[in-house]
Protein backbone atom coordinates (compact mmCIF):
# COMPACT_ATOMS: atom_id res chain seq x y z
CA UNK A 1 0.00 0.00 0.00
CA UNK A 2 2.84 2.44 0.77
CA UNK A 3 4.00 2.28 -2.86
CA UNK A 4 0.63 3.78 -3.89
CA UNK A 5 1.09 6.76 -1.59
CA UNK A 6 2.04 10.06 -3.21
CA UNK A 7 5.78 10.60 -3.49
CA UNK A 8 5.79 13.62 -1.16
CA UNK A 9 3.89 11.73 1.53
CA UNK A 10 6.42 8.90 1.29
CA UNK A 11 9.15 11.49 1.94
CA UNK A 12 7.29 12.83 4.97
CA UNK A 13 6.84 9.27 6.29
CA UNK A 14 10.55 8.59 5.83
CA UNK A 15 11.47 11.77 7.72
CA UNK A 16 8.84 11.34 10.47
CA UNK A 17 8.18 7.59 10.81
CA UNK A 18 6.92 7.78 14.42
CA UNK A 19 4.24 10.29 13.47
CA UNK A 20 3.12 8.08 10.55
CA UNK A 21 3.07 5.02 12.81
CA UNK A 22 0.91 6.90 15.33
CA UNK A 23 -1.45 7.92 12.53
CA UNK A 24 -1.73 4.33 11.28
CA UNK A 25 -2.18 3.00 14.85
CA UNK A 26 -5.03 5.47 15.44
CA UNK A 27 -6.69 4.36 12.20
CA UNK A 28 -6.46 0.70 13.20
CA UNK A 29 -7.78 1.45 16.69
CA UNK A 30 -10.75 3.46 15.46
CA UNK A 31 -11.45 0.92 12.70
CA UNK A 32 -11.47 -1.88 15.26
CA UNK A 33 -14.30 -0.39 17.31
CA UNK A 34 -17.41 -2.59 17.15
CA UNK A 35 -19.98 -1.12 14.77
CA UNK A 36 -19.46 -0.68 11.04
CA UNK A 37 -17.79 -3.46 9.03
CA UNK A 38 -14.70 -3.02 6.86
CA UNK A 39 -16.29 -2.43 3.45
CA UNK A 40 -18.80 0.03 4.85
CA UNK A 41 -16.07 1.80 6.83
CA UNK A 42 -14.24 2.45 3.57
CA UNK A 43 -17.40 3.67 1.84
CA UNK A 44 -18.09 6.03 4.76
CA UNK A 45 -14.51 7.32 4.55
CA UNK A 46 -14.98 7.74 0.80
CA UNK A 47 -18.10 9.82 1.44
CA UNK A 48 -16.27 11.96 3.98
CA UNK A 49 -13.42 12.48 1.51
CA UNK A 50 -15.91 13.49 -1.19
CA UNK A 51 -17.64 15.96 1.14
CA UNK A 52 -14.32 17.46 2.19
CA UNK A 53 -13.16 17.76 -1.42
CA UNK A 54 -9.97 15.73 -0.86
CA UNK A 55 -8.80 14.28 -4.17
CA UNK A 56 -5.98 12.16 -2.74
CA UNK A 57 -8.22 10.76 -0.03
CA UNK A 58 -10.91 9.92 -2.61
CA UNK A 59 -8.31 8.04 -4.68
CA UNK A 60 -7.08 6.22 -1.56
CA UNK A 61 -10.53 5.25 -0.31
CA UNK A 62 -11.62 4.07 -3.76
CA UNK A 63 -8.65 1.65 -3.71
CA UNK A 64 -9.34 0.67 -0.09
CA UNK A 65 -13.05 0.21 -0.81
CA UNK A 66 -12.19 -2.16 -3.67
CA UNK A 67 -9.76 -4.06 -1.41
CA UNK A 68 -12.55 -4.36 1.19
CA UNK A 69 -14.93 -5.87 -1.39
CA UNK A 70 -16.95 -2.89 -2.65
CA UNK A 71 -18.17 -3.04 -6.23
CA UNK A 72 -17.56 -0.27 -8.74
CA UNK A 73 -21.30 0.48 -8.64
CA UNK A 74 -21.21 0.95 -4.85
CA UNK A 75 -18.24 3.29 -5.13
CA UNK A 76 -19.77 5.42 -7.90
CA UNK A 77 -23.01 5.48 -5.91
CA UNK A 78 -21.17 7.17 -3.03
CA UNK A 79 -20.43 10.12 -5.33
CA UNK A 80 -23.97 10.19 -6.69
CA UNK A 81 -25.32 10.38 -3.14
CA UNK A 82 -23.21 13.50 -2.66
CA UNK A 83 -25.30 15.41 -5.24
CA UNK A 84 -28.02 16.36 -2.77
CA UNK A 85 -25.62 17.02 0.10
CA UNK A 86 -22.59 18.87 -1.32
CA UNK A 87 -24.01 19.78 -4.74
CA UNK A 88 -23.73 18.77 -8.37
CA UNK A 89 -20.26 20.25 -9.06
CA UNK A 90 -18.70 18.57 -6.02
CA UNK A 91 -20.30 15.22 -6.89
CA UNK A 92 -19.15 15.41 -10.51
CA UNK A 93 -15.65 16.32 -9.33
CA UNK A 94 -15.72 13.27 -7.06
CA UNK A 95 -16.96 11.06 -9.89
CA UNK A 96 -13.98 12.16 -11.98
CA UNK A 97 -11.60 11.36 -9.09
CA UNK A 98 -13.22 7.94 -8.65
CA UNK A 99 -12.92 7.33 -12.38
CA UNK A 100 -9.18 8.17 -12.18
CA UNK A 101 -8.89 4.88 -10.29
CA UNK A 102 -11.73 2.72 -11.66
CA UNK A 103 -11.90 4.02 -15.26
CA UNK A 104 -15.46 2.70 -15.50
CA UNK A 105 -17.75 5.65 -16.42
CA UNK A 106 -19.77 4.42 -19.37
CA UNK A 107 -19.06 0.80 -18.42
CA UNK A 108 -20.80 -1.39 -15.89
CA UNK A 109 -20.20 1.11 -13.03
CA UNK A 110 -21.84 3.96 -14.93
CA UNK A 111 -25.23 2.22 -15.10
Amino acid sequence: MKSELPEFLRKVIKKYPKIWKSHEDMGRTVGGVKGIGGKNQQLVKLGISIGAGLEGAVHSHVRRSKEAGASDAEIYHAALLAITTVGWPAAIRALSWIDDVLKDIGGKGGK
